[in-house]
C-alpha cells in the first residue's frame, strides 16, 4: 500500500477574480509537489448530496448551488466567490475526501490527501466565507462516524487560520475531538482557548504571530499529542492549511516545510496510523508546492 491522492480536473474550473489569493494555479503548485512521489491516483467522485447533508441543511445547500453564475462571479462575502465551475468543484472535493474516508477504512491504504478545491474549514452551517463553501474536513468526520459507524474520530487543523466552520459544524458532535492549532489575532478572530465545544471536545491552540516552527512543536508535544492520546481516535484527518509558512502573503507563523514534515510524521503515530488529510490554505505558490511535499512524502512512507 502507498499514500492514495484523490484529484479532480473539475477543481480547476472552480475560478476566482484576478488577484484572489485562492486561485486556480493552487493546484498546479500541489502537482509539482506532488511530482516524484510514490503515491496513487484516484479520482475525486461527485459527492452525494447526503453527505453534505450531515452537516449542512438543505435549504444551504439549494442556495449555494441556485447562486452560481452562468458566467462571471457571484460573491457570496467579501472574499468568497461563485463562478459556474465551483459548485461541481466543491462537490467532487467533498466526494474526494468521502472516497479517501472510505478507502482508508476499508484497508485499501493508510493515508489518503485530497488535492481540491475550494477549501473548507471556514464554511459554517449556513454561511458560506473565508474562501470556503461547505465543511470538507467535517463532512468527512461526519463520514466515518455516521456512514462507517466510528464512535472516535479527531480532525487535526494546522492552518493559520482558525477552523471557525469546522468547528461550528461539529461543536455538538461528541464523538470528534476538533483540535486548531492557528495565529491570533487574524482572520476569522474566532478560535480563543475556552471555545470549548458543548462537550469540551474542541481544543483550540492560538499561537503568536512570528513565534515560528520551535513554538508549535512545543504546544503540539505539551497538549495536542497528549489530548490524542487520551482521546483514542480511530481515524484522523487533517485539514492541512500550509499558510503558516514563512513565504506566505496572508499571515506570519514563520514555518518551514520541515515543520510540516516533523508535524505530519508525529500526526500519523495516531489512530493506528490512520490518517485522511485535505487541502485548505497556503497561497505563494513556492512555499505550498514545498510544503506539500514535505506533508505527503510522509504520508507515502507511513503508508506503506
Amino acid at each position: 500500500m502507498t499514500c492514495r491522492i484523490y484529484s479532480h480536473p473539475d477543481c480547476q474550473a472552480h475560478m476566482t477574480p484576478p488577484g484572489h489569493p485562492e486561485r486556480v494555479d493552487r493546484l498546479a503548485a500541489v502537482e509539482r509537489g506532488l511530482a516524484g512521489l510514490a503515491v496513487e491516483r484516484w479520482p475525486c467522485p461527485v459527492a452525494d448530496a447526503s453527505d453534505v447533508l450531515r452537516c449542512h441543511p438543505a435549504r444551504y445547500l439549494a442556495r449555494v448551488q441556485a447562486a452560481v453564475p452562468k458566467a462571471g462571479w457571484t460573491q457570496l462575502d467579501g472574499d468568497t466567490f461563485l463562478s459556474p465551475g465551483s459548485f461541481q468543484a466543491a462537490m467532487r472535493a467533498i466526494g474526494g475526501i468521502c472516497a479517501a474516508v472510505d478507502a482508508v477504512l476499508a484497508g485499501q491504504s493508510k493515508t489518503a490527501f485530497v488535492a481540491g478545491r475550494p477549501p473548507g474549514h471556514h464554511a459554517e452551517r449556513e454561511t458560506a466565507m473565508g474562501f470556503c463553501l461547505f465543511g470538507t474536513a467535517a463532512i468527512g468526520a461526519k463520514r466515518a462516524l455516521d456512514h462507517h459507524g466510528l464512535s472516535r474520530v479527531a480532525i487535526v487543523d494546522f492552518d493559520v487560520h482558525h477552523g471557525n466552520g469546522t468547528q461550528d459544524l461539529l461543536w455538538d458532535e461528541g464523538r470528534c475531538l476538533f483540535v486548531s492549532s492557528h495565529q491570533m489575532p487574524l482572520y476569522p478572530g474566532t478560535g480563543r482557548p475556552e471555545e470549548r465545544g458543548a462537550h469540551g471536545q474542541v481544543l483550540n491552540l492560538p499561537l503568536r504571530e512570528g513565534t515560528g516552527g520551535a513554538a508549535m512543536r512545543e504546544v503540539y508535544e505539551q497538549v495536542v499529542f497528549p489530548a490524542l492520546s487520551a482521546w483514542k481516535p480511530e481515524l484522523l484527518l487533517i485539514s492541512a492549511g500550509f499558510d503558516a509558512h514563512a513565504d506566505d502573503p496572508l499571515a506570519g507563523l514563520e514555518w518551514q516545510a520541515e515543520d510540516f514534515r516533523w508535524l505530519t510524521d508525529r500526526l500519523c503515530d495516531f489512530a493506528g496510523g490512520r490518517v485522511v488529510s485535505t487541502l485548505e490554505g497556503g497561497y505563494d505558490l513556492d512555499a505550498l508546492a514545498a510544503s506539500v511535499a514535505a506533508h505527503v512524502a510522509v504520508l507515502e512512507e507511513r503508508g506503506r
